[in-house]
């Protein structure tokens, strides 16, 4: 009997070396800790993969907002190079059309010849020319007449002739117009032909 008794506690199995028994408890509590562990290994997982989603997310975000950007101004640059092409196209039609404005214009400066025809055809004709002059007022087309008395500048007009004068006052400045300027949205297209006065001491 006793040596079943030995045998009995030589099978007890202690934890260490404090010869207490391990209980269901203690081997509860491992599982557990090696539940800890796992869920702490996926938390790390899943965070770390988070980070890799909002660095993509970013780098994503920013590459659509450069590309919405740039289609943003590819729009814009479109419409104004159609702008500018409808208004080239324009000026090249407008300017043709400056030639048929320049014979009324020759026409109307010979005033005794003018005057000498029915008024009845010289009403028509003159009435033409002013629609002429609206259509091209309206598309940009203006008259271009500088003053006379006017500071010449070589970048607006074109000097057919120098004139000598009197007085210092009237030095580089605009004697006469021979010739009327056009300009086109701002834009001088036709510049006017002036006689510029001259004074030599």
């Amino acid at each position: 009997m006793a040596k079943d008794k030995d045998k009995n506690e030589d099978e007890i199995v202690y934890e260490d070396n404090t010869k207490k028994p391990a209980t269901k408890l203690d081997s509860d509590d491992v599982v557990a800790d090696e539940e800890n562990e796992s869920a702490e290994n996926l938390a790390k997982k899943l965070r770390e993969k988070l980070k890799i989603c909002e660095k993509e997310k970013q780098e994503y975000m920013n590459g659509w907002q450069r590309e919405r950007a740039d289609f943003i101004n590819f729009k814009a640059r479109s419409e104004e190079e159609k702008r500018e092409y409808i208004k080239f196209a324009n000026e090249n039609l407008l300017e043709e059309m400056l030639t048929v404005l320049e014979s009324f214009d020759m026409a109307f400066m010979n005033k005794e010849q003018w005057n000498s025809v029915p008024e009845n055809w010289r009403v028509g004709v003159e009435y033409i020319h002013s629609q002429l002059v609206k259509i091209l007022d309206d598309n940009g087309l203006k008259e271009f007449i500088p003053k006379v008395g006017d500071k010449f500048d070589p970048t607006l007009h074109i000097a057919e002739e120098m004139i000598p004068v009197k007085t210092e006052s009237e030095d580089n400045k605009i004697i006469e117009v021979k010739k009327k300027g056009y300009t086109m949205n701002g834009k001088i297209i036709i510049a006017p032909r002036v006689m510029v006065g001259e004074f030599k001491k």
